[in-house]
């Protein structure tokens, strides 16, 4: 339970961040100026598409929280035995935290209308998150040929089961993303395309972070972490 809660407080931490940047306090009714400055500040507050992707990327978090929790609690038996993590993997993550900040200057520059950028950077998430998951299947490749497979040791399975459920979400994100380049580069609505990137980079930035903790947890830093989180609320 400690640790569905730590973790269920740095996605409220996060989200409470994101939310203070999406204009919830304004009071367009006090605004002045003129009326077609109106029609702009329409376009400034929270779209249904951002809430809706907040609302999945919660449960998605949820979900792995779960996991995670089940996997500290697995490990605690006897018939644990940890698997080494592969190097590849450090490459992999830094494919995609470069897949996260080409998606974030994609989105600096879809809000200047910097069309060039914009298609540079969908280009280079793209390139960057297919890398990532050709990274994770050697990965398992690797540890398959070493012995490592999914049904030998409940460490194996938990293996398998965090990547594999990570991979599965970059790979839909991708078919989004896919679909954001091809409006970039046949003439998309500025306001359409802008809002397309600003999903695609929310998505990625959350997908990171959870693999961020993935990473921290199969290498067994993890367990640190929540010691020390579990000493601060007790």
């Amino acid at each position: 339970m400690s640790v569905i809660l730590v973790f269920m407080l740095v996605i409220a931490g996060f989200a409470g961040w994101w939310l203070s940047h999406q204009r919830l306090m304004t009071k367009p009714w006090l605004e002045q100026g003129m009326a077609g400055d109106f029609v702009g500040m329409e376009g400034s507050a929270l779209p249904t598409a951002k809430i809706g992707l907040g609302v999945f990327l919660a449960v998605v978090g949820c979900l792995f929280a779960l996991i995670t929790s089940a996997y500290f609690m697995r490990m605690a038996l006897s018939d644990w035995q940890a698997l080494p993590l592969p190097r590849l993997l450090w490459f992999n993550t830094g494919m995609l935290v470069l897949s996260s900040i080409a998606l974030q200057c994609a989105s600096l520059a879809a809000r200047k209308g910097q069309m060039d950028m914009v298609r540079l950077g969908l280009a280079t998430a793209g390139f960057t998150a297919l890398s990532f998951l050709i990274g994770q299947f050697m990965a398992w490749r690797e540890l398959s040929a070493d012995g490592y497979f999914l049904a030998s040791n409940p460490a194996n399975s938990f293996f398998y089961l965090l990547t594999g459920m990570h991979g599965l979400h970059i790979l839909g994100g991708l078919v989004g993303l896919g679909r954001t380049t091809a409006g970039a580069w046949n003439g998309a609505r500025p306001a359409r395309l802008r809002l397309s990137v600003e999903l695609c980079a929310m998505y990625w930035h959350f997908l990171l972070f959870v693999w961020l903790a993935i990473f921290a947890l199969l290498a067994g830093w993890a367990a640190t972490f929540i010691d020390i989180c579990r000493g601060l609320l007790t």
